[in-house]
This record gives C-alpha cells, structure tokens and sequence, in this order.
C-alpha cells in the first residue's frame, strides 16, 4: 500500500505547518507539499502528505477524510502515481510536441 496520501478541496490559507499537525496526530509525517500554481505562486487547493508507514497513511485516511480542516472538509485519498503528459514536451513551457511542418 502507497503511504502518498493526496489532501484536497483544501482552503488556500492552509500551510504545510497545519498539515503536518493534522495528519501528525495519526503518525510520523515524512513530507508535505501544498502544490502551488507555478505562475502565480497561490496555491491551487490541494496537497500530497508521505507518512512514515502504510498503516500510518491508512489510519490518516480513516480519520480526516471529510473531517473539516480551516472550515472545509478535506478530501483525503491514497495518491495516484502520477501519468505521463500528453505532448512529451520537456518540462520547457513552450518548448515540444514534436515537429510541425509549416506549408
């Protein structure tokens, strides 16, 4: 079992600090990343937290998913490996997808 839990419908007032409290009541939090949208530096909603055992993430699960954290009721779920992007670019914005032959 993933010991990734994804966190979301999250208000945008939350920080890594109140989520390492929240889900440290259910075990050791190994890392927290508040995703961010990358043009604006605002957060987008949601977040990923690593705890230290899969017992540990399951017992996080259990516990806040639909509990309300800052006034929202948090999704919380194991995270998904994340899938390759269609296009193949490089992580360059602007840059890939390939070849386009201009007539």
């Amino acid at each position: 079992m993933n010991q990734q839990l994804y966190v979301g419908n999250l208000d945008f007032k939350v920080t890594e600090d109140a989520l390492r409290d929240a889900f440290g009541a259910c075990g050791t939090v190994i890392e927290v990343t508040v995703v961010k949208d990358r043009d604006t530096g605002r957060p987008r909603g949601f977040a990923f937290v690593t705890m230290s055992s899969p017992e540990e993430a399951q017992k996080a699960l259990a516990t806040l998913n639909g509990k309300e954290l800052a006034g929202r009721a948090v999704n919380v779920s194991l995270a998904r490996p994340r899938e390759p992007r269609p296009g193949g670019g490089g992580g360059r914005r602007g840059y890939g997808g390939g070849r386009r032959d201009r007539h």
